[in-house]
């Protein structure tokens, strides 16, 4: 099965999240299919909290991937931003 998921980045006490799709048996820092957005939970300065690419991530959730719970919630977001 295909999964939309957040794989973490960043240094430590400084999270960012990348949005991949993903086969979920892979390993979550393994490999991916797609990078289609980013999230940035503490942004600084000129830094954007989300960016995401809403019609790529509607294009594999109609192939069947399945987004994560949090997934969901931020294209919800992103939906609302534009």
């Amino acid at each position: 099965m295909v999964v939309i998921r957040l794989n973490r980045v960043g240094s430590k006490k400084r999270p960012k999240y990348r949005v991949t799709v993903a086969d979920s048996r892979a390993w979550v820092k393994g490999k991916f299919l797609e990078v289609i957005g980013s999230y940035n939970p503490n942004p600084r300065g000129e830094e954007k909290k989300l960016v995401l690419d809403v019609a790529k991530a509607q294009a594999w959730i109609g192939k069947g991937a399945q987004p994560s719970e949090r997934v969901r919630s931020l294209i919800r977001m992103a939906k609302t931003q534009a």
